[in-house]
């Protein structure tokens, strides 16, 4: 995929971002590892127990114990499959809708951005990105997404719209 991008894109700074990037900024950018302060807990967490820990299903309801175990383990949960459909998304006292589908975990990953100062100036200088963990069939939003909205934000100097959700929300509708 790398060489196939970079033919057609030579002078594209390209980031693998995923715990098996062979950069040490593409591991710290990824879900698992990159932190996002949590304010009923008072410290930051990764954000994938973030994104999971906000589920909010039909018939389970919201498991936010999720916070409090390792990125894996938060993403393998089986309440997470067997709880029925995903209604919202909760954090923070509010409530998130599902639709557009991945507009809550870029919410949360854009925002921890913010909140890594060296990992988002070190993020802004690449110019594309990939995701070799990301599984379409698995999954609907995917880090790497999520950091081209970032620096695509940052290029056209939109990055004051990413605190508040309505504002974040408005930039796709």
């Amino acid at each position: 995929m790398h060489e196939g991008f970079r033919r057609r894109y030579p002078d594209a700074d390209l980031l693998e971002i995923s715990s098996k990037s062979p950069l040490e900024t593409g591991i710290r950018l990824s879900a698992f590892n990159l932190k996002k302060y949590v304010p009923e807990l008072g410290k930051s967490i990764p954000v994938e127990n973030v994104y999971q820990a906000g589920k909010v299903f039909a018939n389970g309801g919201q498991y936010t114990d999720l916070m409090l175990v390792s990125p894996k383990e938060a993403k393998r949960d089986e309440r997470l499959k067997n709880s029925g459909k995903l209604v919202k998304f909760r954090f923070n006292g509010q409530d998130f809708p599902i639709f557009p589908e991945s507009l809550f975990y870029d919410y949360i990953y854009l925002n921890a951005l913010l909140e890594n100062q060296a990992l988002s100036d070190e993020l802004i200088k690449f110019s594309g990105f990939t995701d070799i963990e990301f599984n379409p069939q698995k999954s609907i939003s995917t880090q790497a997404k999520s950091a081209a909205v970032y620096v695509s934000l940052s290029n056209i100097g939109l990055l004051d719209k990413i605190r508040d959700f309505d504002d974040f929300r408005s930039l796709f509708l």
